[in-house]
Formats: C-alpha cells, sequence, structure tokens
C-alpha cells in the first residue's frame, strides 16, 4: 500500500539522517501483524540486515513489564497501588524521604521525590541496594507525589517486591512471563542472548570520528527491573496483546490495565505519564500509550492505542537517536494520519532578568549535567560535552536547535525568581551553581 511506502521512506531518512546503524518495525491491529521491516544492519562489518526478528535491547520499556506483574500481584488482592512500600520491604528506609508517604505507586510513576542517583549495576541482590539507598544523602526534590522525575534506583524495588512474593528471582519469574506470552526470541540473561538468532551488534556513533563503535551488552544487575528484557519487534507484538484485543487474554484484568495507563503527572501539555507508560489521552480522538527506552547501542519505543487495539514496536541497535519519532510516524500512519506532526513554534523574546533566572549549571547525581550561559545575543549550552544552542519559546521552555525533530527542555520555579532545576528528557537536573 502507499502509505506503508511512505513510511518505509520516511525511516530510511531518519536512519540516514540520525546514523542509525539498524531499525526495525512491527504493528499489529485486532491481533494481525499488518506491517513489519527491518531497515539497516544487524551487524555492520558483515553487512547482515535487519529483520523483525532480529533481537535488540528494549532498555526501559522493560519497566512495563515489572509494572505489569505488578498489577499481577493487585489482582491477586497481595497489594494495592496505595500501600506503603514499607508493608512489603520494612528494611527501606531512604533518608529523607518521609516513609508514611511513600506509596507503590510513586514508585510506579516516579514520583517518589529522588532525584537521579548514582548508579550501582555492580549491586545483584536487591537487599544490598536497599542498604545502599537508606544510607544515601541527597537532597530530595520534594514530598512523594510532588515532582515527576525518572528515578531507576527506586523504581528496580518493585523487582524486590516480586522477588519476596514470588519466591524466585526476578529474572527467573520474568522469563515464565515472556514463557507465558510465547517471546521465544526474548531474554533477561546476557550468557543466554548470542544463543538466540539474529542477535545485534548494539554500536554507538561517535559524532567526532564520524564512524560506529561497538558497545557491550550491559550487566545491569538489579536494575534488570528497569531496562533488562532484550527482544524483537514480533516478540513485543506478542507482549503487547495483553494491553489491546479488548484485554481478552485474562494475565491482567482490564481495570488493571487501564490504571497502568491512567495519568499520574503531567510531563509536558497533554502528555501525563503513568505506571512505567506515557500516555496522551486526546491524539485525534485516541488515547496514545508508549514508552521508550536508551542504553549503550539501545534506542526503542513500544507502545499501543486500545481504542483501536493497535500495537506499535520500534527497536534500533544505535544509542541517543529518535525511536520515539519513528514510532510516532509507524502509530501516525496506521491511523491514516500524516506521518510526521510537527508544531509551529513562535521564538519568545526574554528579557535580560528571565535569562539570569536560568543561566547557571545543573547536575544529577546519576551523571547527566547541563551548562546554560548566554554568547552575546545567543543561549547556549553544554552538556556531556556536547555543545547546544536555544530558541527561546517562552520564559521557562526552550528549544534545542542542533535536534532534527523538536526537543525542549522546561526550566523549573519555586517561589524565587531563579530556576532551582531544568527538565530535561524524563529528569529533574537540580541548580547546582
Amino acid at each position: 500500500m502507499k502509505k506503508w511506502e511512505e513510511l518505509k521512506k520516511f525511516v530510511n531518512k531518519v536512519i540516514s539522517e540520525e546514523n542509525i546503524a539498524g531499525a526495525s518495525i512491527a504493528i499489529s491491529k485486532d491481533g494481525k501483524v499488518i506491517f513489519e521491516q527491518g531497515f539497516g544492519y544487524r551487524d555492520l562489518e558483515k553487512e547482515l540486515p535487519v529483520t523483525p526478528d532480529t533481537v535488540m535491547g528494549i532498555a526501559s520499556i522493560s519497566k512495563s513489564f515489572t509494572a505489569l506483574e505488578i498489577m499481577k500481584l493487585v489482582d491477586e488482592g497481595v497489594l494495592k497501588t496505595t500501600d506503603l512500600v514499607t508493608k512489603h520491604l520494612p528494611g527501606l528506609k531512604i533518608a529523607g524521604i518521609d516513609m508514611d508517604k511513600l506509596q507503590i505507586k510513586h514508585l510506579l510513576s516516579h514520583t517518589s521525590g529522588l532525584p537521579p542517583v548514582g548508579r550501582r549495576q555492580d549491586h545483584i541482590h536487591f537487599k544490598k541496594h536497599i542498604e545502599y539507598l537508606n544510607g544515601y544523602e541527597t537532597e530530595l526534590l520534594g514530598e512523594p507525589g510532588d515532582y515527576f522525575s525518572y528515578a531507576n534506583d527506586v523504581f528496580l524495588l518493585l523487582g524486590a517486591i516480586l522477588e519476596k512474593y514470588r519466591k524466585c528471582t526476578y529474572a527467573r519469574h520474568m522469563t515464565s512471563l515472556l514463557n507465558t506470552l510465547d517471546m521465544k526470541n526474548s531474554t533477561l540473561y546476557v550468557d543466554e542472548i548470542e544463543k538466540l538468532s539474529e542477535v545485534t551488534k548494539n554500536y554507538i556513533y561517535n559524532e567526532v570520528k564520524k564512524e560506529y563503535e561497538l558497545a557491550d551488552w550491559p550487566r545491569l544487575g538489579v536494575y534488570e527491573a528497569g531496562g533488562g528484557v532484550r527482544s524483537s519487534v514480533r516478540d513485543l507484538l506478542k507482549y503487547g496483546s495483553v494491553y489491546v484485543n479488548d484485554v481478552d487474554n485474562n494475565y491482567v484484568s482490564k481495570e488493571s490495565i487501564e490504571e497502568m495507563y491512567t495519568p499520574v503527572y503531567e510531563t509536558n501539555p497533554g502528555e501525563y505519564y503513568c505506571y512505567a507508560l506515557k500516555a496522551t489521552p486526546n491524539y485525534h480522538g485516541v488515547t496514545l500509550v508508549e514508552h521508550g527506552g536508551g542504553q549503550p547501542g539501545v534506542s526503542s519505543n513500544f507502545g499501543f492505542v486500545p481504542e483501536e487495539n493497535l500495537v506499535v514496536a520500534v527497536l534500533t541497535n544505535t544509542s541517543g537517536k529518535p525511536a520515539s519519532v519513528i514510532w510516532r510516524a509507524a502509530v501516525n500512519c496506521a491511523l491514516g494520519l500524516p506521518l510526521l506532526e510537527e508544531k509551529e513554534v513562535e521564538p519568545y523574546e526574554m528579557s535580560n532578568q528571565e535569562i539570569d533566572n536560568i543561566v547557571g549549571y545543573y547536575e544529577t547525581d546519576e551523571g547527566g549535567d547541563l551548562l546554560i550561559y548566554k554568547d552575546k545575543d545567543n543561549l547556549r549550552g553544554v552538556s556531556a560535552n556536547k555543545h547546544y544552542t536555544y530558541t527561546p519559546l517562552s520564559h521557562d521552555t526552550l528549544l534545542v536547535n542542533e535536534m532534527t525533530y523538536q526537543t525542549k527542555i522546561r526550566f523549573m520555579f519555586k517561589k524565587e525568581e531563579r530556576a532551582w532545576a531544568v527538565f530535561v528528557g524524563s529528569r529533574i537536573f537540580p541548580r547546582k551553581i
């Protein structure tokens, strides 16, 4: 069909412009595959092509797998999302957080109040990680529920809860879910990856050298609860069937599925974070539900449109690439909409005072940083040794000029005039200077 040819052309354009080694897309409607395609290479040196069966990392898409299993515990009456976390993990006492307010739903929705903290992938036991969090001292963003900011370190506590009640390791239990859904081309075990067919190489594109560099499959330790699944787009369609087709699979109740994509916190106008899923409730008369992921050699996006029984999965084998743009184009194509809908932006002239309110250095313990400064008439920034220029859209929002597809950062204010933090991607970077 003509529309699918337009989608292929668009994806090839993105792959070329963004230096993506390989990508795969699969789309199903009413339980039937309506489009699947591989693009580029899973192995550049050997010129082996990507196919819909190519195994790639899915990174943080894995979080919804964990959330789904938590909701299964809800269905079984083991817990409620409004339970205090300490009811199920009594040894948890995160420094600074009022543990009488921290609920399961705050872990699911990244609204615990804890900023991104130093990552410890060497922790292979949840008990060790709980001890780490209990002794970690940092300035909180606010009370549980006040702010949304990605925090893998507390989300993974849901894995500890699953281990407690399933009485086996997190990976072993999640493997049973993969088996139940007949996801034969998926695994959480790094040592098992190479035993699967059509496994990708993972790539990082070096912007300075203009060449691809190989990345190893990361050993995540307890962080596998938030990013450990490796899969193919065909297998992800099987996973997506849990959420659509009138939720007739009986794996988790319809009520629990709907709770997973019920808005919790508005992250951008009209966009909400839910339980390990993001929702855009009023998108041309339907609801978009999705989640992305990123790791060394991984840029991914997965989601569904419940009203249309539509599931879309996009995986790429290159870091830091706009998989969400390809995903949205695929969704739009299936819905009969223009592939790329970027809203026209109107530049905003910031006053000197407004500029002074946002310039400064912002940083997280996890390693993210951003320096904002004024250079003559331009606002500039440096993050991870990359340089950017910005177009102001309002007193608190800047458009990143170097990004091919519209990317914005938003500054956060309390009572004082100066911004106390900046919201970048899905994380809050507190001001340091």
